[in-house]
């Protein structure tokens, strides 16, 4: 049977849970990682080398975009962040299922670069629940919030180019939901061509 892992873009808006849901699929699922990103501003207190991203200098960062080792970066604050390519493919080749949580224009590029990637949009159960939760978070002053939403709004309307979408209103739902698209692609006939052949041959 074919082992070879699934990548997985999980995309959605800022405050609609996607590190909660992530935390507990983690938890729950042995064969599924999470990617880890790199990035060259420093460690914050308590965060790990290998862990929590991979730090690095500018310089090798910039050499590694320069030889095609990133998925995907990005610039912010005058600091890099980005997708490693070379552990992706290392997980998937060792049949570990890989989340890549990311926003949907770096999702767009993902899809390019790996068709067979299974594209997941996290929403709120409406725009109201979403303004919710940011208010709660308690991390953001009025101008922040109200760009933050009009993001989250503008992200939503291309929920539509992705594969699945999953609706975070109870965190277990969501959760049930998600492991269910991983499930039934797995068992999608396009991943595991030789199984056919093989339960005929099993003997």
């Amino acid at each position: 049977m074919n082992k070879t892992g699934i990548l997985i873009v999980l995309s959605g808006p800022s405050g609609c849970g996607k590190d909660t849901v992530l935390s507990q699929l983690i938890d729950s699922n042995e064969d599924i990682k999470v990617s880890i990103s790199m990035t060259t501003r420093a460690p914050r207190a308590g965060e790990i080398d290998g862990v929590d991203y991979y730090f690095v200098t500018r310089e090798y960062f910039e050499k590694k975009i320069a030889d095609g080792s990133m998925l995907e970066y990005a610039e912010y604050n005058g600091n890099y962040y980005g997708t490693p390519k070379a552990p992706v493919d290392e997980m998937l080749r060792n049949g570990i299922s890989v989340v890549l949580e990311i926003e949907v224009q770096g999702a767009e590029k993902i899809r390019k670069l790996y068709p067979d990637a299974v594209s997941v949009f996290l929403l709120p159960p409406s725009l109201n629940a979403l303004e919710y939760r940011l208010r709660t978070r308690g991390t953001e002053d009025e101008e922040t919030l109200a760009h933050r939403l009009y993001i989250g709004e503008q992200e939503i309307k291309r929920a539509g180019e992705f594969d699945y979408y999953v609706i975070n209103d109870k965190i277990r739902d969501a959760l049930d939901d998600f492991e269910t698209i991983i499930r039934a692609e797995k068992l999608r006939m396009s991943r595991n061509k030789n199984v056919i052949s093989e339960v005929i041959n099993n003997v």
